[in-house]
């Protein structure tokens, strides 16, 4: 048996060694005005703290073995309902962190490709050596601190289910390495609030399970796909 990634990418059989659940903090403001949030922490608005609760209903009755969450306020929060109904404590870990933006951070893309325009035309083409002005991290560090958190995990947890409570960059690190995605490609999947993203790990490979499952949300559904 197969599941389909919800933005069409190929499933892995299921079995596999591990299981990572990726789920994106739920809905902020600056989400909603496009603004880079980066280490910056905006916090959860009422939908967000509603897309929470409801993540937490869903995966609920999953039998998950550790969950993981970034030590930034959105993702730790998203985080709180669901380490209660798991009854499992939250582990904050900063290699979950957002990429850091620097002074991107608080600034819309509007204002970006006003004031800013070389800068943020290297962001939007993927350059993935540029250092982001006011001390950002460069697409590649921020890759490579994720990955080896990622990587990690087959041997810190084999044969168990891990949930990990992040953020759109995160995941879309994660998918790429998946898929065998390049850094420089455009981005083609879904990065969306409170979705569940599922990588599964098995013969020495990661591969997609199931990606940017948000039924749960129905009517608190909040597809708005910020980059920052």
């Amino acid at each position: 048996m197969t599941r389909a990634g919800a933005d069409g990418a190929t499933a892995a059989p299921l079995g596999q060694d591990t299981e990572l659940i990726l789920v994106r903090h739920g809905v902020t403001a600056w989400n909603r005005e496009r603004r880079f949030q980066g280490h910056t922490d905006p916090g959860l608005d009422d939908e967000g703290r509603e897309q929470a609760r409801r993540t937490a209903s869903r995966l609920a009755s999953e039998k998950v073995h550790a969950l993981y969450a970034s030590d930034l306020g959105r993702a730790w929060h998203t985080a709180a309902p669901l380490a209660r109904a798991l009854g499992l404590p939250a582990r904050a870990d900063s290699a979950l962190r957002e990429r850091r933006y620097g002074a991107f951070e608080g600034r819309s893309h509007d204002e970006l490709m006003r004031d800013e325009p070389r800068a943020f035309e290297r962001w939007e083409h993927r350059d993935a050596d540029f250092e982001l002005p006011g001390g950002g991290e460069s697409l590649r560090a921020f890759n490579a601190r994720v990955l080896a958190f990622v990587r990690a995990l087959p041997r810190r947890h084999r044969g168990e289910r891990v949930v990990a409570v992040t953020h759109g960059g995160v995941l879309d690190c994660v998918y790429r390495l998946a898929t065998g995605m390049t850094l420089e490609a455009p981005r083609t999947h879904a990065l969306l609030n409170a979705s569940i993203n599922r990588i599964g790990w098995r013969n020495g490979r990661f591969a997609v399970l199931g990606w940017g499952d948000v039924s749960h949300l129905s009517d608190a559904l909040d597809d708005i796909e910020a980059r920052a």
